[in-house]
């Protein structure tokens, strides 16, 4: 663990509480992704994983985005906690992006809930939102994390983080 880690603060968590293996819960979060002049998904039935030293991840139920955006792409990465990997290009008449967003169409064990959520880059984004407070985008191009300000860090994935 990084010596840097700041202890929260009444109503904040810290991602070094966070367990590892990482834990996959429901949310009742109000949570938005925007894309351009789209609003790609909005759900209060997400998921979230939490995972040592990352922001969370918030995975949206299918049924909750706008998935004619959405263009499986080439390419997968693999998860030694929830599995394989799929990607996608997010597609609107004003640009794409691709790899924007991520599922799991078959996880492991543990993370079967998963399957067909759809997760998104919050970096790709132009807006996300956490129950009306925009969305930071955790750093680095590879975890996806959000971080509001209850969430406290630090956080694996900017320079000098990668052997955390």
């Amino acid at each position: 663990m990084s010596s840097d880690r700041v202890e929260p603060a009444p109503g904040q968590e810290s991602v070094w509480d966070y367990p590892r293996p990482p834990r996959l819960e429901d949310s009742e979060r109000r949570v938005k992704v925007v894309f351009g002049d789209v609003t790609l998904a909005y759900t209060s039935r997400a998921k979230r994983v939490l995972e040592t030293s990352h922001p969370p991840v918030y995975y949206f139920p299918p049924e909750d985005i706008r998935t004619e955006h959405l263009v499986p792409t080439d390419g997968t990465s693999f998860c030694e906690w929830k599995g394989r990997a799929q990607y996608y290009r997010i597609s609107t008449d004003e640009r794409e992006e691709d790899r924007a967003a991520w599922s799991y169409p078959n996880p492991t064990g543990g993370f079967e809930s998963l399957k067909d959520y759809i997760a998104f880059y919050p970096s790709l984004m132009d807006m996300c939102w956490v129950d009306g407070e925009k969305v930071e985008a955790q750093e680095g191009d590879f975890y996806g994390g959000w971080v509001t300000s209850e969430i406290v860090g630090p956080f694996k994935g900017g320079s000098g983080t990668r052997g955390w």
